[in-house]
């Protein structure tokens, strides 16, 4: 029975091409094919704006609003000081909330989906939706209130008690979300029992989990694909799974998980890699390089590319896949799609508990800087281990992330 729902997110869903996208088109994606779908989301990079349209396909209607980061973190700081956590008024536009509030007064919706924490904040401002008793349904994704705690850890004064008290207001808010909405999802059951350990209260937590397109990420999928090399002496792109070639990082190249890992990985990681006479170029591959990562480029042998239109031909060319987060939350879609196309992958401990993966089996854990470095060199220099690793890594994301298996649990909610 086809029903009416509401589908609220903190980004524009499209295109998927990284992390929170990826899972919130699949999850448009599917809900389009069996109920009357209405949309509501934000759009914080302007050159998003022109891939609006694209979304209308899916759903009876649309509402959007553009926000500019620079200006709202400037907006939202002086809301510190009445203790709230600065998440929810970075993501809440009070026309976006006029156009959610002008649907539910015309029409009955049987369910209503959010995706990220604060998206909450438009279901609680809504008096139409509140006299609906519409079902409400979080999708958390990661447990984001423990990331800033995180970022607490490294950041040095006063960036250190910003994030300390967004951690605290974030996780008081999310355990309030958690007991007025009647179902909230996770991507791993690391990620529920971690929560379940912050608010153990917690009631109805759920694991709907990732997936990845085998069909698009397949093996030898891009390759030989003409990339630009950052130096003329750089040998050929691989032809072959035996063949050498480069070390690959992919990601949004502004996310601060993602530039710790890389800045880490140059300075700490990198040199013992050279030191063993390794000379495989590092890429960095992703939009939006920060200053600090940018500058990574001046060293030899390291290529920022920025924004690539087709991710495929950077991991075909990949001898390794070198994923070194130190901060990591959940599922990382990096790690599904280096695997699904037969790449070889070496990360950290947390990457591989979040995808459940097996150390030697399925990919290589290493924490810590000389074992990550010594796991890239062992891999590097052994072809069989490569192709190995790389088949058993294929086989395993095929049988565990399946998008259509696991957006029929979401289903189940509804």
């Amino acid at each position: 029975m086809r029903k009416n729902i509401l589908y609220l997110a903190h980004r524009i869903p499209y295109p998927p091409n990284k992390g929170d996208k990826i899972r919130t088109f699949h999850e448009v994606k599917h809900l389009a094919e069996m109920h009357d779908l209405y949309l509501a989301f934000l759009v914080d990079d302007p050159a998003d704006i022109k891939h609006v349209d694209a979304l209308r396909e899916f759903c009876v209607d649309l509402a959007w609003e553009r926000i500019e980061p620079r200006w709202k973190k400037i907006q939202v700081a002086p809301q510190m000081l009445l203790g709230k956590p600065l998440s929810l008024p970075y993501f809440y536009s009070p026309r976006l909330q006029r156009a959610i509030d002008a649907w539910a007064t015309t029409r009955k919706f049987d369910a209503v989906v959010c995706f990220s924490g604060p998206m909450a904040e438009y279901v609680f401002r809504s008096d139409a939706l509140a006299g609906q008793g519409a079902k409400r349904i979080m999708d958390f994704c990661d447990v984001d209130s423990d990331k800033w705690g995180q970022y607490a850890v490294d950041a040095k004064f006063p960036m250190n008690i910003v994030y300390g008290l967004e951690q605290k207001r974030l996780l008081a808010y999310e355990a309030r979300v958690n007991q007025t909405f009647d179902h909230s999802v996770f991507t791993t059951d690391q990620e529920v029992r971690l929560f379940r350990d912050l608010v153990p209260a917690a009631r109805n937590l759920h694991v709907v989990g990732n997936g990845v397109d085998f069909d698009y990420f397949a093996p030898g999928a891009g390759r030989g694909e003409a990339l630009p090399r950052p130096r003329a002496t750089q040998r050929v792109a691989p032809t072959t799974d035996d063949s050498a070639g480069d070390l690959v990082f992919t990601g949004a190249m502004d996310y601060h998980a993602n530039v710790d890992a890389v800045v880490w990985f140059c300075r700490e990681i990198l040199p013992r890699i050279r030191e063993a006479g390794i000379d495989a170029d590092f890429c960095i591959v992703g939009g939006k390089p920060t200053p600090e990562v940018q500058a990574l480029g001046q060293i030899a042998g390291v290529q920022v590319t920025g924004f690539v239109d087709d991710i495929r031909p950077w991991y075909a060319r990949a001898a390794v896949s070198v994923i070194p987060l130190r901060l990591a939350r959940g599922v990382q879609n990096k790690v599904l799609e280096a695997m699904a196309m037969g790449r070889p992958v070496v990360t950290t401990r947390k990457v591989a508990e979040g995808v459940g993966a097996k150390d030697g089996d399925h990919l290589l854990v290493a924490d810590g800087h000389k074992a990550f470095a010594g796991a890239v060199i062992d891999l590097y220099q052994d072809p069989a281990a490569r192709r190995q690793l790389g088949e058993a890594a294929r086989r395993f994301v095929v049988e565990n992330f399946d998008w259509r298996r696991n957006m029929e649990k979401l289903e189940k909610f509804l």
